[in-house]
């Protein structure tokens, strides 16, 4: 039933993805640099700055906190154990066949259009920077959150393209 009534939670939604990614140890500097990195190559005229303005509008968008909500909880959910099988040897496994992760992630680096998908599909395959890190990290349940950054140093790249175009 729909409620009339009900507000969507922006500043909770925003706030509740910020905070999981610090607490999870990621700085959004290291993905605004890892987007500064890739942007230069193409246009010497775009700055950290930029990168970090991106950033904050990227994570502005309902449509991107939908997903990252879902991806940080389901990776917390897996680390403690509380998801049933066979969800939960999935994401714990990080198997391969599996896609959800790179499909939420997706779905943030589609917001910025071909451009965004483009540089995900690169981030996904190099998986440089602080994203190789969460990648290959042991005793941690990462499914989601390699994806995660990865689209959204995409978003980054995908909404400064759009605006030096």
């Amino acid at each position: 039933m729909l409620n009339q009534n009900f507000k969507y939670p922006d500043t909770a939604a925003y706030n509740f993805v910020t905070q999981e990614l610090e607490q999870r140890g990621v700085k959004l500097s290291d993905l605004t640099h890892l987007a500064y990195e890739l942007l230069v190559e193409f246009d010497t005229r775009v700055t950290e700055a930029d990168c970090q303005v991106a950033l904050q509008a990227v994570l502005h968008k309902r449509e991107v906190l939908n997903q990252a909500m879902v991806a940080l909880e389901l990776d917390r959910l897996a680390q403690a154990d509380q998801l049933r099988e066979p969800l939960l040897s999935i994401i714990k496994n990080d198997a391969g066949v599996f896609g959800t992760d790179e499909t939420l992630a997706l779905a943030i680096a589609n917001v910025y259009g071909t451009i965004g998908t483009t540089n995900f599909g690169y981030m996904d395959r190099v998986k440089s920077g602080i994203i190789k890190n969460y990648d290959q990290q042991p005793n941690q349940v990462n499914t989601f959150i390699d994806d995660l950054l990865g689209a959204l140093v995409a978003a980054i790249c995908g909404k400064i393209a759009h605006q030096l175009a």
